[in-house]
């Protein structure tokens, strides 16, 4: 009898912190590396947030909290999702948790039974089909293309809704893609999901606040009044406020789905850092104007990302809507044998030998559910992005 858990079996690290790690390995060792694996902005959390949180250490708001987060936090989220949503929720209504994986976490282990299944759009974030995994249930892939935005259509969704089908996990912008949905395309899929009142939708919205150009965020619960009894809308200060070691995520839904994800919770960690949770106030509470200037940056970036991408032979770099992540194809690279000899049979080997020939530290495809693409995040140095795109466009060009 093993002495490990069988659900242990059925899930895998993440392949995302796996190359980050990797890459930080070699960089101690000595080796030129260029990490563009990380998920994180480059930018420092804001002056006020962080004061916001030294505030609180030297105030002793050290103890523990109520287990789902503390009043003022929950009266600070309540305010920004009827601010930039449109969506009214009581505090009973919120949860908050340590990140937004553990809110997405919980919610799975709160409601899922052997059978369950979760619809997943693919490309997707690489925790997804884990997590639902070690919740119990059952992961369920839609497969998106470079054809359609790496975005699913309604009829796609209609095909993949059984009887067993409890979840629709939703995340626009989308990590890996940076893709979004724009206000017809996300009506489409709620008019489907009209249809189907047994099947909920948990909504990844961290990346609302990085989008650009002309792109409007919108998310489901907003554009479907209908859907609002059955929507966990999850969120989380990480991204846009340069927030992810803080480890605050929120979520609003339905009052009796919060009490249950607060079970989990108040059995698992409890309550988040009291310290995060006044930083977390003062994020969503205080100045927003950083968070322009910032897109500003990651649109400069991106445009040179995907025009450096496009230049090298044989990949494919569409555009993104937003977060700060582009998707390439590299179909054209397929076959074909590296300066070292490596044949690239697949976008794994092909981030593989692209770390150990070049060191440029990519995600490769598979691990977000579609291949042959790799994911790299613009949320470094225009200097470090404008070098690693030069050695891709080098080991490309070197390909036989």
């Amino acid at each position: 009898m093993s002495f490990l858990s069988d659900t242990l079996s059925r899930v895998k690290p993440s392949p995302a912190i796996a190359v980050s790690t990797k890459a930080r390995e070699l960089k101690a060792a000595g080796v030129d590396v260029i990490g563009l694996g990380a998920g994180e902005p480059d930018f420092d959390t804001p002056d006020n947030i962080k004061a916001a949180g030294k505030r609180a250490i030297d105030e002793g708001k050290t103890k523990y909290t109520a287990p789902d987060g503390m009043p003022e936090l929950k009266e600070a989220i309540c305010a920004k999702f009827k601010r930039d949503n449109g969506l009214d929720y009581t505090p009973a209504q919120i949860s908050v948790g340590t990140g937004g994986k553990q809110i997405l976490y919980n919610a799975l282990v709160a409601t899922l039974n052997e059978g369950d299944e979760v619809l997943i759009p693919a490309p997707y974030w690489v925790s997804y089909p884990d997590m639902v995994l070690l919740a119990g249930g059952t992961p369920v892939t839609i497969e998106a293309s470079l054809e359609t935005d790496f975005k699913i259509t309604p009829q796609q969704l209609e095909a993949a809704i059984t009887p067993r089908t409890k979840w629709l996990i939703f995340n626009s912008p989308s990590n890996p893609t940076g893709a979004g949905y724009t206000r017809d395309e996300l009506k489409g899929l709620t008019d489907v999901l009209m249809r189907h009142p047994h099947v909920w939708v948990m909504t990844d919205d961290m990346y609302e606040h990085l989008v650009f150009d002309d792109f409007e965020f919108t998310t489901p619960a907003q554009i479907e009044p209908g859907l609002y009894d059955r929507t966990l809308t999850c969120n989380g200060v990480s991204k846009a406020y340069a927030m992810t070691g803080w480890r605050i995520g929120y979520a609003g839904g339905p009052e009796h789905l919060i009490a249950a994800m607060r079970k989990v919770q108040s059995q698992s960690t409890s309550n988040p850092c009291s310290i995060s949770q006044w930083a977390a106030v003062e994020a969503l509470n205080g100045p927003q104007d950083f968070i322009a200037t910032n897109n500003t940056v990651f649109v400069r970036r991106r445009n040179m990302v995907v025009e450096m991408l496009n230049a090298a032979k044989g990949i494919t770099c569409p555009t993104p809507d937003g977060a700060f992540y582009v998707y390439p194809s590299i179909a054209g690279c397929i076959g074909k044998s590296t300066k070292a000899g490596t044949k690239i049979t697949d976008d794994e080997v092909f981030a593989t030998a692209l770390l150990e020939e070049v060191g440029v530290a990519v995600v490769f495809g598979a691990a977000f559910g579609l291949s042959p693409n790799f994911r790299v995040s613009y949320a470094t140095s225009d200097a470090a992005l404008k070098e690693a795109c030069t050695r891709i466009q080098q080991f490309c060009a070197d390909l036989t």
